[in-house]
């Protein structure tokens, strides 16, 4: 079992809980001329420090596409997206991403594949600067002792803990989850979650997660946006008010059905399921 770490071990954290907007979309939408399909309408959110929200909703409905628009991958046909004040124009340093694979380079270490963002960035020099950060990230997803394995003696989760940290290590601003963990069995993935929100939490990090389960977007978030059919528009915007840090027990609670519930009943009437 990893220990807490250390102010002074970690690296910086992000802001104090909900004191700042950190990312703001405003009438964002996207439409693919070639093809004539319009993905996105009109899409308004706000991400605070801090917290952690996700976007739920069916295939299609463009949850992929407004996390590319938000990453800088993507351009909006229309609207404005803001990270800390200024517009996002392409892919940015204060952005750090998450797939559904880890996408480790087989022939690196691990302790090379998680400073390899910032080789990629600065040079190898620079990444061996960063390399106590890396060994500090390592011990707080519990991989203290694996630098040095490459990724075909790690397990599925290991891996996604490697890709983590590989994502923390430039410290940014904001962290865009892609159903990082939907390719785990069922445990795995609930153990990985909980990871995940011990990791927000003790580092302070915002976080944005685009997932099919619903349960996963309550155990995790403060805020889960619902999106409706293509193009997508966010309809309906779930405060969810459980207690943190969250655990596996709350599932089985009344609060949690009743969250679960609301949810599903928007995407019922969006004939999603």
């Amino acid at each position: 079992m990893s220990r807490s770490l250390t102010a002074a071990e970690l690296p910086a954290a992000p802001a104090t809980r909900g004191d700042r907007t950190v990312f703001a979309l405003r009438g964002v939408g996207k439409t693919y001329a070639r093809r004539n399909i319009e993905a996105l309408g009109r899409v308004d959110l706000t991400l605070d420090a801090g917290t952690f929200s996700s976007v739920i909703g069916a295939s299609g409905c463009g949850k992929s596409t407004l996390l590319k628009i938000m990453a800088g991958l993507v351009p909006p046909t229309s609207g404005s997206v803001m990270l800390a004040g200024r517009p996002v124009t392409g892919p940015r340093r204060d952005i750090g991403m998450m797939f559904q694979q880890a996408t480790l380079f087989p022939w690196k270490t691990t302790l090379e594949n998680i400073v390899l963002p910032i080789e990629i960035r600065d040079g190898r020099a620079a990444a061996r600067v960063h390399h106590g950060n890396a060994h500090a990230l390592l011990e707080l997803v519990g991989l203290k002792g694996f630098e040095g394995v490459y990724p075909k003696e790690l397990s599925g989760g290991m891996a996604q803990r490697a890709a983590i940290c590989r994502m923390l290590i430039t410290e940014p601003e904001v962290l865009l989850l892609d159903e990082p963990f939907s390719a785990l069995d069922e445990l795995t993935r609930d153990f990985m979650n909980m990871e995940l929100q011990r990791i927000c939490l003790q580092r302070g990090a915002t976080a944005f997660l685009v997932t099919h389960s619903i349960p996963e977007a309550v155990i995790l978030s403060d805020t889960v946006y619902v999106m409706s059919p293509r193009p997508g528009r966010i309809v309906e915007t779930v405060a969810v008010d459980l207690p943190r840090p969250r655990t596996l027990d709350m599932v089985t609670t009344p609060r949690f059905g009743a969250l679960v519930d609301r949810i599903r009943s928007h995407l019922d009437k969006g004939s999603f399921l």
